[in-house]
């Protein structure tokens, strides 16, 4: 019997793909868990349409990704702190305040993307920032005294 997955079953498959299997398992433990469904020329046709247009979103996307990375690449962030006569900040430096320092530049990057270490002294650091499909940018941190 065919098919449809419609979540991910150890050992069968994933969402989304249409697999053949026995008639008694389908029926009297696939179906009843919600699992699969049958698969008919429709049901395939709109899983095949779901999947191109998932591709091509992610295309879209990744274009969107690869420009923001062209333009944040090698820029530089300034940030002013409070520290020490020695150069040693009072609290380090957190993704938060530069993810609003970025955002005043012009870039909508979230905290969580930020990789920001523990950044406790005054001067240059390279900060790493993790885009989505598995891309990141470099950009210089520069952290001056008050």
């Amino acid at each position: 019997m065919k098919v449809i997955l419609l979540k991910d079953v150890v050992e069968l498959g994933v969402e989304g793909e249409v697999k053949d299997v026995s008639l008694g398992y389908a029926r009297n433990y696939l179906i009843p868990k919600g699992l699969v469904e049958e698969a008919t020329q429709e049901k395939i046709k709109e899983v095949e349409d779901k999947k191109a247009k998932e591709s091509k979103n992610a295309e879209v996307d990744l274009e969107k990704i690869e420009k923001i990375i062209q333009k944040l690449e090698g820029q530089t962030v300034k940030i002013s702190a409070k520290a020490s006569e020695e150069g040693t900040l009072y609290a380090a430096v957190s993704a938060p305040k530069v993810a609003a320092v970025l955002k005043d530049m012009g870039f909508d990057i979230r905290k969580d993307q930020i990789n920001v270490g523990h950044v406790k002294e005054i001067g240059e650091h390279e900060l790493v920032i993790n885009l989505d499909h598995g891309l990141e940018a470099r950009v210089t941190l520069i952290i001056n005294s008050e």
